[in-house]
């Protein structure tokens, strides 16, 4: 399971990605995997389609370490979400970026557009993205061979959790308040759950 640290570079020394938005004005280092935020959770109000994608456009040189690029969300609001998502998945991958649609509260009572992206971003409230109904959304992402990644992991608790749920990536900032103490504990975290899954 990768790490995306949400904010700071320190984190490629240890091994972790980064997880861009917009709104940060950064960029990755060299050969650092990393995904692409669209900033809705952190700043709702600055977000636009065309903001969005000329910041992806810029980063074009980068696209090959590209995890996937999340398309628009409203937390907690899956219908929403859809609504907003739906026109900017296939301007994702005409941008060459791989589309992830960010799961929300509800997406289990709508139809979800399976063919339209390559990842699946669990989001969402924190009682909802921890449920039984967000794990069978993740396994049934997984049989479809998509790439599953739970946001807001900042706890070894929350990455056993996503682990178990079959995430393949998790991102958060707990790296980026302490970066040279909390970079090697992140480490060691990642490496005892990918130790632990060989039990499941």
């Amino acid at each position: 399971m990768i790490y995306l640290s949400g904010h700071g570079s320190k984190g490629h020394r240890y091994g972790l990605g980064r997880m861009l938005a917009p709104t940060r004005g950064n960029i990755p280092e060299p050969g650092q995997v990393w995904a692409a935020d669209n900033g809705c959770f952190a700043t709702p109000e600055r977000y636009s389609d065309t903001w969005y994608l000329s910041w992806l456009e810029r980063l074009a040189s980068w696209r090959e370490t590209c995890l996937f690029a999340t398309a628009p969300d409203v937390l907690g609001d899956a219908a929403a979400t859809l609504a907003l998502s739906t026109p900017m998945l296939p301007r994702l991958a005409a941008l060459g970026y791989r589309p992830a649609l960010v799961a929300q509260d509800g997406l289990e009572d709508l139809p979800v557009p399976w063919d339209t992206f390559t990842c699946l971003f669990i989001g969402g409230s924190t009682a909802w993205k921890l449920s039984a109904i967000a794990a069978d959304l993740c396994a049934e992402a997984r049989q479809r061979g998509k790439w599953v990644h739970m946001g807001r992991c900042n706890s070894r608790r929350r990455l056993r959790i996503a682990r178990r749920m079959l995430c393949d990536s998790v991102d958060g900032t707990y790296v980026a308040f302490a970066p040279d103490r909390r970079g090697p504990e992140m480490a060691r975290w990642l490496a005892g759950v990918q130790a632990q899954q060989l039990l499941w």
